[in-house]
């Protein structure tokens, strides 16, 4: 009597190729319909975390507007604030002073909380930093920021349309507001999902990334290890540095041992790439036998 093997991993269901069981009448329709209300259910938790970092931000910017008016505090006291946040919430972005003085200007320019009619806290924090930086008219910021929303503009879209001054070709006319949650798919919904600071302001973190990170890190690590050559010391990833007031991250930073000098992977910072250009130049440079620059 022959004695056949048993496989623990397929016993298990981990050996072969998956089949999976035949779909009955009706499944294909339910599935879409499953699938749409998870999105959906997805987005309005992303969107009520986003709400209240928005309307947070802006408790924050009355609360600087109203001491600096009536105690008579200057403009150091927003550096001093934003250390001692930063030493309070080390593992959490948006304490930079730059971005204090943002909340400080959204409270000074959106008492309400709102463009016009349009709810500021239904748009990513940095949709609305762009709409009080890049335009002064109230009027123009509200129906940008209806649009953003009923459209589901991404940030650099928007920046896109304000500067070839979109409102004049279609008219500044602003509908009345409807409360309704833009594309599940639209890149406004994925940049929602995706916001960092959102993440940070959960406690969540690295943790939240942690699969695209490593994802992405599987697709690109041979070729960036090549890239680099030999000699080099992982530092660590997401290593804070600040210049100017502005705080930038840089994703992975390596020390060479042989040039004394450190390599930098993408700085991801809500500054101008400028600025982050300013922040990899604090970072040593190789230098040459005679210890001058190279």
């Amino acid at each position: 009597m022959a004695i056949q093997r048993l496989d623990p991993l397929r016993a298990a269901g981990w050996g072969g190729r998956s089949r999976r069981p035949a779909a009955p009448a009706g499944y294909a329709d339910w599935l879409a319909g499953l699938k749409a209300d998870i999105a959906h259910a997805r987005q309005r938790a992303a969107l009520a975390v986003n709400a209240k970092l928005v309307q947070l931000y802006g408790r924050i910017g009355r609360e600087i507007l109203t001491r600096q008016q009536a105690q008579g505090w200057g403009a150091k006291v927003i550096d001093r604030l934003a250390c001692d946040l930063q030493d309070a919430f080390p593992d959490m972005r948006g304490w930079s002073s730059s971005n204090l003085k943002y909340m400080r200007f959204f409270a000074q320019h959106c008492p309400g909380g709102r463009f016009g009619q349009q709810p500021a806290d239904q748009l990513p924090w940095f949709h609305v930093v762009t709409l009080l930086t890049k335009l002064d008219d109230p009027a123009q910021r509200e129906w940008y920021a209806a649009q953003a929303v009923q459209q589901g503009w991404s940030r650099t879209t928007l920046e896109l349309h304000i500067r070839n001054r979109l409102h004049q070709r279609q008219g500044a006319a602003v509908t009345k507001f409807e409360a309704r949650l833009p594309s599940p798919h639209s890149a406004l919904a994925r940049e929602t999902l995706k916001d960092p600071y959102l993440f940070d302001f959960l406690g969540l973190g690295d943790e939240a990334h942690e699969r695209e990170i490593e994802s992405g890190l599987v697709r690109h690590i041979t070729r960036f290890l090549l890239e680099l050559g030999a000699g080099f010391a992982f530092v660590g990833r997401q290593f804070r540095l600040e210049v100017a007031g502005d705080e930038f991250f840089i994703d992975l930073l390596f020390y060479h041992t042989r040039l004394k000098c450190l390599r930098r992977g993408r700085a991801q910072g809500h500054g101008l790439q400028a600025r982050a250009r300013r922040a990899a130049q604090l970072l040593p440079r190789r230098r040459g036998r005679a210890g001058q620059g190279s």
